[in-house]
């Protein structure tokens, strides 16, 4: 007699990346999701069962802006975060972590930035070892050409000069950022660029960036919402309102039940972190952060969820949640937001094989009890996570 080593979600609600199903039954078999179907697969010997009325499967979450050290991705998976995209990090550190356990992720590597540019002060605080920087457009398809010879899976620019933060540093010219964006492209590559201020977005826009990595948060700019056309944002609004607002967040994550037990000591210390010191001079409006993400929505354009975590007041996997909750505060319908955490990021970067709930896609799934597609704080109520079909232990 045939045994099976199937896994059965019966009766569940699920959200599948892009809609919602009120009650379905979801077959995975070895790392793939095997149907998804209102029919329950005829029962065969060894079936594993999981009831689901009550509950909501949903496609692992991804995060598209955080930067990953070790243990980071063990973190991530226990609050369902099974994809995690870095945008910068020592190359040779993140190649150690191909195929560790936790989250599977995706890096930038070594960020392009110019000499004693935004970035640099990661080496400065001990982060980061010294990496190679750049000046002219003459240097980019070189620059470039190294980064993905290293590892890098797409391509990250720094384009700040310091004044949202009255820290003053050099910054690239617009031809550079260009000539390096062109140049990955030409290697089939997606260019994601750091900007926090509206020219600097509407520099990477025409230096032909895929994705912003943050909103910009020095004044309004309503035409801006119109003129980004294809490029996604990453509003990243929790680490903004740690390093321009109040800074209260990550405390009050870190105090959250569904929180606290699966934090590391390290994470811990980072989410009560804050507020971050400010140069004087420090020029930033942390409503139009969250105005602007509205006015971006409503402009159809593409949103994706990131936490920027390891920064101070964020933890991976916790943060992104958090994000959740403040991307529909700020006008987005919580499909919407589940949307920017799975099939949207799957989408931009390329991840074909993930960010849905479908039948031959890998099977990262996160179980939570309630409905997050009407209360997207129930994402937390997590109830079990599973990478490429195996259960997370301890969830």
């Amino acid at each position: 007699m045939h045994v099976s080593n199937r896994l059965i979600f019966r009766d569940v609600r699920v959200f599948t990346g892009d809609t919602t199903l009120r009650s379905a039954n979801v077959a995975v078999s070895g790392a793939v999701i095997l149907s998804v179907g209102e029919a329950p697969p005829p029962p065969v010997s060894g079936d594993e069962v999981i009831e689901g009325r009550g509950r909501t499967l949903l496609p692992g979450l991804i995060d598209a802006h955080a930067h990953v050290f070790p243990g980071d991705l063990e973190q991530a998976a226990l609050f369902g975060v099974t994809t995690v995209l870095d945008m910068m990090a020592d190359p040779a550190q993140a190649g150690s972590l191909r195929g560790a356990a936790g989250a599977d992720f995706r890096t930038a590597g070594t960020a392009a930035t110019v000499p004693g540019g935004y970035g640099w002060y990661l080496v400065d605080m001990g982060y980061l070892p010294p990496f190679p920087t750049l000046v002219t457009p003459d240097e980019a398809d070189a620059f470039v050409e190294n980064r993905f010879a290293e590892g890098s899976d797409y391509l990250k620019i720094l384009l700040d000069d310091g004044s949202t933060t009255g820290m003053p540093t050099p910054s690239m010219a617009g031809e550079t950022a260009a000539a390096l964006a062109a140049a990955a492209h030409d290697r089939g590559r997606l260019v994601v660029a750091h900007a926090l201020t509206a020219e600097t977005a509407c520099q990477a826009v025409r230096a032909g960036a895929d994705v912003l990595g943050h909103v910009f948060v020095d004044r309004p700019d309503p035409s801006l919402a119109h003129e980004l056309g294809e490029t996604a944002v990453v509003p990243t609004l929790a680490v903004l309102g740690q390093l321009f607002g109040p800074g209260t967040g990550g405390k009050a994550l870190a105090a959250d039940p569904r929180v606290s037990p699966y934090l590391t000591e390290g994470s811990r210390r980072m989410l009560t972190m804050g507020p971050f010191p400010l140069g004087e001079g420090a020029r930033h409006d942390l409503a139009t952060a969250t105005r602007t993400v509205a006015e971006l929505r409503d402009a159809g354009v593409t949103l994706l969820a990131g936490s920027d975590a390891s920064n101070a007041g964020t933890a991976h996997g916790a943060t992104l949640h958090q994000e959740l909750a403040l991307l529909v505060a700020a006008g987005l319908t919580p499909r919407e937001a589940l949307a920017a955490a799975t099939s949207a990021p799957a989408d931009r970067f390329g991840l074909h094989d993930r960010g849905r709930v479908a039948p031959g896609l890998r099977a990262d799934l996160l179980l939570v009890d309630g409905d997050p597609t009407a209360d997207i704080d129930s994402t937390l109520d997590i109830a079990g996570v599973w990478l490429a079909g195996h259960r997370l232990p301890g969830r």
